[in-house]
């Protein structure tokens, strides 16, 4: 059965895609990628700053000061993130990079060119490592793969619908951009690759250094973000999708062990006085009744 809908699904893909391909670069405007995706209310002008107020991001708020997005395509994004996480019984992995893989619609780059999100193969086949024993399902209404929810009633692992990460973005409603497709004189535009994280970080990074210059802990900052793996870097960015507000990585990481030994301290503390108070005749008859 399963096998069947994705046949279905992919020959439909594949058809859209033949017909509604447009071939040219970025007019540096936002342009609605059609498909699964909602329109962009910025339709025809360069990706901007989001307000804050009803249409302002609730997901993917990296990209909140630079985007063609709204709260009408985050609010779909955050829902199939919901929908994964219970229904859909991922692990945080794989919550992660599927919220990642959403946002690329919100990523300014992405937002100015024709057609749907143009998702790098390599960040594919790691969606489809981390989420292989995640439940999803093929949603009728926008012919794509997506996290299973509580009304769906064919829902299956994401291995069992497919075991190819290129044809898991192509299923769930992206383009893929092959290693291949690549001339050595092009500079690669998909969504999920190195230079692409690594932007997304750095924009991070700019956006948090203020409160960092506050909190006195700029040069241990900068210092951490120039030495990032690239697997760290991913970390990262996806850190810039969900910390929406509240501290930032390394202002927690200095926190947490000063929270922990003041925490143990005051246990400490009780514990002497509980026991103060048991040796003390006064403290012994105050646990005494008749």
């Amino acid at each position: 059965m399963m096998m069947k809908l994705k046949k279905v699904l992919l020959l439909l893909i594949f058809i859209d895609k033949f017909f509604s391909s447009t071939a040219g670069k970025s007019s540096g405007t936002c342009i609605s990628p059609g498909g699964r995706f909602p329109s962009f209310s910025s339709e025809g002008r360069p990706p901007d700053k989001v307000s804050k107020g009803p249409k302002d991001l609730v997901l993917c708020r990296v990209f909140r000061k630079n985007t063609c997005c709204d709260v009408s395509q985050t609010y779909p994004a955050l829902l199939a993130i919901r929908r994964l996480a219970s229904t859909g019984e991922a692990n945080q992995e794989c919550l992660h990079l599927w919220e990642l893989l959403e946002c690329s619609i919100c990523d300014p780059h992405v937002g100015v060119l024709p057609g749907p999100p143009m998702i790098c193969a390599s960040f594919c086949d790691m969606v489809l490592k981390a989420c292989a024993d995640a439940y999803f399902s093929m949603d009728i209404k926008t012919r794509a793969l997506s996290p299973c929810g509580s009304n769906d009633v064919v829902c299956g692992k994401l291995t069992e619908w497919t075991n190819n990460g290129t044809e898991l973005c192509l299923l769930a409603g992206f383009s893929v951009q092959l290693s291949g497709d690549i001339h050595q004189d092009e500079v690669p535009i998909c969504y999920g690759g190195k230079a692409n994280l690594d932007s997304i970080a750095n924009s991070w990074k700019t956006s948090r250094s203020k409160s960092l210059q506050t909190l006195g802990v700029i040069k241990d900052f900068e210092q951490w973000v120039s030495e990032m793996t690239h697997s760290e870097r991913v970390s990262w960015a996806i850190g810039g999708m969900v910390l929406t507000a509240g501290l930032i990585f390394v202002s927690k990481r200095k926190s947490h062990n000063y929270c922990r030994k003041q925490a143990a301290v005051l246990r400490a503390a009780k514990r002497l006085e509980a026991k103060g108070n048991q040796q003390s005749p006064v403290g012994s008859l105050r646990g005494v009744r008749r």
